[in-house]
């Protein structure tokens, strides 16, 4: 048995077409977002695709390059309440270091008088 995934996935303008003939709403024009129980399907620019977007994720671009970081979809159809917070160890897949200097901050300190 096949496990469905979590993550959204981007849908073709032709299925979308057929899922609004199925819904009996109209598709011509291509609407830019329609609404479905817990996402909403966004075209995208180029209107060749329809992003799926949920309050967890999303299937553009920008999700996929910045994981953990809520992309335009999301800040535009989702409240902040709606949007879960990830923890600090969940978002730090960096490897540059924090500060080097006393406090955190990256520069010079005024030296302290030798005695």
């Amino acid at each position: 048995m096949r496990m469905l995934s979590e993550a959204p996935v981007t849908q073709s303008t032709a299925a979308i077409v057929e899922l609004l003939n199925f819904l009996g709403k109209t598709s011509n024009p291509l609407p830019k977002t329609v609404d479905l129980p817990g996402m909403v399907l966004v075209l995208s620019n180029r209107r060749d695709v329809y992003y799926t977007t949920t309050a967890k994720s999303c299937s553009c671009p920008s999700a996929a390059y910045r994981p953990g970081q809520k992309c335009k979809h999301q800040r535009q159809h989702y409240s902040e309440k709606d949007i879960p917070r990830q923890s600090m160890v969940e978002t730090q897949d960096s490897i540059r270091p924090t500060g080097k200097w006393p406090g955190g901050h990256n520069g010079p300190v005024a030296p302290e008088e030798v005695v």
